[in-house]
């Protein structure tokens, strides 16, 4: 995705926490994009925790990277995401809440992003409701390479991710061919789990 245009200005100052939070959306539309190669995972190895759930998460996944290989990371990922096997999963919003790809949900995201002035990128072909695009656009919304009116990464994740995003990362969490990627489903989890609470305390 790309942003080649927008009525709102992105000039705003980007405090700790927003990169923080951007961060963590980059992450995982990389990590569900495609499989890491190894110059990734040995980054994600060097992961640290705290003791917040958060950083729980952020370590486990440290632990992941560090026994996974390019070669095995990939293959799971193909298993998870190919929609070839009988337990691969459909990682976007229409199948979860309309039971098909292409539905309604789709449509309504297309909307925000052409009042977003949020274009697409040549050459993609995926669905726009895909979870790493979602992510990607929170990534730029709240980092500010998105430029958005105020609140728009709030508006965008509780219409566009709330409604569904949480539950995929639970059955990626605790799908059968999961090993490196249940970690990634788990920090997703609880990440969803921190902005919801979070934009709810701001309400």
């Amino acid at each position: 995705m790309q942003q080649s245009r927008s009525q709102f200005s992105s000039g705003r100052v980007v405090d700790e926490i927003d990169r923080a939070r951007a961060q963590e959306y980059a992450l995982l539309a990389t990590l569900l994009s495609r499989s890491p190669d190894i110059q990734l995972l040995r980054r994600l190895a060097s992961l640290r925790g705290d003791a917040s759930p958060l950083g729980q998460a952020h370590a486990a996944l440290g632990e992941a990277a560090a026994r996974a290989d390019e070669t095995g990371a990939a293959r799971e990922y193909f298993e998870l995401f190919s929609g070839l096997g009988r337990h691969a999963l459909l990682p976007y919003a229409s199948h979860y809440l309309a039971g098909s790809l292409y539905g309604r949900p789709l449509a309504r995201l297309r909307e925000t992003f052409q009042n977003l002035g949020i274009e697409r990128a040549a050459g993609h072909s995926e669905p726009e409701d895909h979870a790493a695009i979602l992510c990607e656009i929170m990534a730029g919304l709240v980092g500010g390479d998105f430029a958005g009116p105020a609140g728009a990464d709030r508006e965008f994740f509780e219409n566009h991710l709330a409604p569904w995003m949480r539950r995929f990362f639970v059955d990626l969490e605790c799908a059968r061919s999961a090993d490196f990627y249940a970690c990634v489903g788990s920090l997703g989890r609880i990440f969803v789990d921190v902005e919801t609470q979070a934009f709810a305390l701001a309400a």
